[in-house]
């Protein structure tokens, strides 16, 4: 399950290694970008389910019913999504701890339908406010540790060739700070 499928990247892997996929986003945007993605054949039986939900409300998904789950959620709002057009997008907070606790309703729901046993994995970046460092990643995985999972692995993503690279190089040099060039993929355990 990624209950914040964005441009359906997720969705699109799982049907090339023969993975079932639970694929929703409050966005419709994102919905028909999915499907659109995902229309090429490819020899296997995996399905994919893509539906229109709330990650900080997925009613329709039974508790203890998903084996693994995993998002890339927005980072704060670096990149507006709906710019403010879609109420549930969290893309659109500015403040750091108010976008932590609509995080902490999204890990509350992914821990209530994971299987016991079974991994969530969250890639998360970190931010900066005013060139102060903000470690956005290390505040969100405290809020999935709140709610229960248990921390197996933090994986550093180095990023390079980023889009942004030579607005922020520029910017970096006249503020006095460093680039931010890592994401932390952090890999949850629910308890048995």
């Amino acid at each position: 399950m990624d209950p914040m499928i964005g441009g359906g990247t997720t969705a699109i892997e799982a049907k090339l290694l023969n993975r079932n996929i639970i694929a929703s986003d409050v966005s419709p945007v994102a919905l028909e970008r999915t499907q659109k993605a995902l229309e090429f054949e490819v020899e296997n039986d995996s399905w994919q389910k893509v539906v229109k939900a709330d990650a900080r409300k997925l009613t329709a998904v039974e508790n203890d019913s998903i084996d693994f789950a995993l998002t890339h959620p927005p980072y704060v709002d670096i990149i507006k999504y709906s710019e403010g057009k879609i109420k549930e997008d969290i893309s659109g907070i500015h403040d750091i701890t108010e976008f932590c606790d609509e995080i902490e309703k999204m890990a509350r729901e992914m821990y209530r339908v994971l299987k016991p046993g079974k991994f969530c994995a969250i890639l998360m970046g970190d931010t900066r406010r005013n060139t102060l460092y903000q470690p956005l990643a290390f505040r969100v995985m405290e809020r999935f540790l709140n709610v229960g999972f248990v921390l197996k692995e933090d994986i550093i993503k180095r990023q390079f060739n980023c889009q942004a690279t030579g607005f922020w190089v520029k910017k970096s040099k006249e503020s006095n700070f460093l680039l931010i060039m890592h994401e932390h993929l952090f890999i949850f355990r629910k308890p048995l």
